[in-house]
């Protein structure tokens, strides 16, 4: 992103089926950023001899920071700035590990107008195998009424 502020959709704006992604490839940096600012410091994510004894063989990505592209996509691109996380469901199907390249994907599956509610379904995938998969529900601003642009 380029810093610069975006207009998000507006609720009016949405249709069952429109989906967005978004790329990234998992560093170390990355892992070992999450973990300073959540204070996640399981070693399974940044000890390498501690995680080699593990059921993954070797250090893996925070789940949660898998899940934070999924975020990446909801408050940049679809629905994108003003929307506001309602819940998230979310499964783990397989490790994320440093230099993997992690595509996120969300798609509309249900409009609810009466609550300017939006439910999409959710993936993570590493070399087209989901290793994240869930469902979120966001509140998107209406572009009817007051202050509406």
């Amino acid at each position: 992103m380029d810093g610069t502020t975006r207009a998000g959709h507006v609720f009016e704006d949405l249709a069952i089926g429109m989906e967005a992604h978004y790329t990234r490839v998992v560093a170390e940096r990355d892992i070992a950023g999450f973990a300073e600012l959540t204070g996640d410091n399981n070693p399974l994510h940044l000890d390498a001899g501690y995680a080699a004894g593990t059921m993954f063989k070797g250090r893996i990505a925070h789940g949660m920071l898998t899940a934070g592209y999924l975020s990446a996509i909801f408050g940049t691109r679809l629905p994108g700035p003003g929307c506001i996380y309602v819940s998230q469901s979310l499964s783990f199907r397989g490790p994320v590990r440093i230099g993997d390249e992690v595509t996120a994907k969300v798609v509309i599956t249900e409009l609810i107008a009466a609550k300017s509610r939006v439910i999409f379904a959710c993936d993570c995938s590493v070399g087209g195998k989901t290793v994240l998969q869930g469902e979120a529900v966001l509140m998107v601003p209406s572009g009817k009424g007051p202050g509406a642009r």
